[in-house]
């Protein structure tokens, strides 16, 4: 079945490479198309955006060396900057979320996750309240001589902040203290498979690790009263052996939990595999409609890609019965990066 909700739909791009910044697009009510709407240049390489419950704020990173963090005012039409930009006494903030009141940033090129607290209006606080240096490093020479953090999330139940670390190849699981990210436990997946990002399952008991330095993805046991996370199989998201580079990307599961979706750089493959138990099963994959899948959104019955060397955001509507995408049209914005809906 093709359908959509519609509604507006924010795309993150790399200024740095020519991008817009941060466009604003919308969603056609029905089919799944986008049409672009605007672009505001406020904030360098805005590359992760995450969007408050309530849709009235939008936040994104900056990911340059110098690491920072920002807040748009949606009203309307209108999506306005809300203040300065803080910075995250990190670099390189690569993803964002929030959690517990506050904006947490991963610093991919240092390794560490900020803590930046939010005012009662949403907007952010003049600087962060706290910061975990992430620890390690992992086999692969040039990827894992230092931690690496690319993904910050909260669990479903919304109790704990998880963290993954390419450069460690491991998840970690905190709270907040006083306002500063604190480790709980860290959880070790196979040295040299480089974590990138991790998506839950609806069941709120698994939860799916795509691999970058390795296109596989780690099946995990989520224990939410623990606050533990447990390793079970890896699963290959190619039907072979990667004909040159395959770095695998953005991960999504299906909102009723059948399947799971990811995208693989290089190789500009959608992978899909069906959710069996405590394991996955590749069904096939796809092309992405483009060249280097950055990121996926999944929203009502449809798939998005933000490819970003061709510069495009592709959609896919869903086939229900067998989680196979199929492509059906794409916009133009360049180095895009990710894509968020309202």
């Amino acid at each position: 079945m093709v359908r959509s909700g519609g509604g507006r739909v924010f795309i993150g791009s790399f200024t740095a490479a020519g991008g817009p910044g941060l466009v604003i697009a919308e969603a056609a009510a029905q089919g799944g198309a986008l049409t672009l709407v605007a672009a505001v240049n406020d904030v360098p390489d805005p590359s992760y955006l995450a969007l408050s419950p309530d849709g009235g704020m939008l936040y994104a990173v900056s990911e340059t060396a110098e690491g920072a963090v920002a807040a748009y005012r949606v009203e309307g039409g209108r999506t306005e900057l809300a203040g300065p930009s803080v910075p995250v006494d990190g670099s390189g903030p690569t993803h964002l979320s929030l959690y517990a009141g506050h904006v947490l940033t991963a610093n991919y090129g240092c390794g560490s996750v900020t803590a930046v607290p939010l005012r009662p209006d949403g907007t952010l606080a003049a600087k962060p309240s706290g910061r975990l240096q992430h620890t390690g490093s992992g086999p692969h020479d040039r990827r894992q001589r230092g931690p690496h953090a690319h993904q910050v999330q909260p669990d479903p139940s919304g109790r704990w902040a998880v963290s993954v670390d390419l450069g460690t190849d491991s998840v970690r699981v905190c709270t907040l203290e006083a306002g500063a990210p604190a480790l709980h436990r860290e959880c070790a997946l196979r040295p040299g498979s480089g974590p990138r990002h991790l998506a839950f399952h609806p069941d709120g008991e698994h939860a799916y690790v795509v691999n970058e330095l390795t296109p596989t993805v780690t099946v995990c046991r989520w224990d939410a009263s623990a606050g533990s996370l447990k390793p079970l199989t890896e699963v290959p998201l190619l039907p072979g052996a990667p004909v040159g580079d395959a770095y695998p990307s953005g991960i999504v599961v299906a909102p009723d939990g059948r399947f799971v979706w990811t995208a693989t750089r290089g190789e500009d493959v959608l992978s899909v595999l069906a959710v069996e138990g405590d394991g996955l099963r590749l069904l096939g994959t796809v092309p992405c409609g483009g060249h280097w899948p950055r990121a996926l959104a999944a929203h009502d019955g449809f798939l998005y890609v933000a490819n970003e060397r061709s510069g495009d955001v592709c959609w896919f509507a869903v086939d229900e019965a067998t989680g196979v995408p199929r492509y059906d049209g794409s916009v133009q914005v360049a180095a895009a990066s990710c894509v968020v809906f309202g």
